[in-house]
């Protein structure tokens, strides 16, 4: 499932990240990493606000389609 269709309060598990190296290395230093617990907290029509690490993130809806969560 990609985290663009989690519904806002799920918690999930990130499984894989997807894209060019760039973007991968983008999303995993903003601590996306497989393993990690997500949980998304607010949504609007540009994008989602999630908690991860104890800190709260903003991305658009197209860096969350690059997200598998399981």
């Amino acid at each position: 499932m990609l985290l663009s269709m989690v519904s806002l309060g799920e918690i999930k598990k990130i499984k894989e990240l997807r894209g060019k190296d760039s973007v991968k290395t983008h999303l995993q230093s903003l601590g996306f990493l497989p393993g990690e617990k997500i949980e998304v907290i607010s949504e609007n029509p540009s994008g989602i606000i999630l908690l991860i690490k104890s800190t709260k993130i903003a991305i658009n809806k197209a860096m969350a389609n690059k997200i598998v969560v399981e």
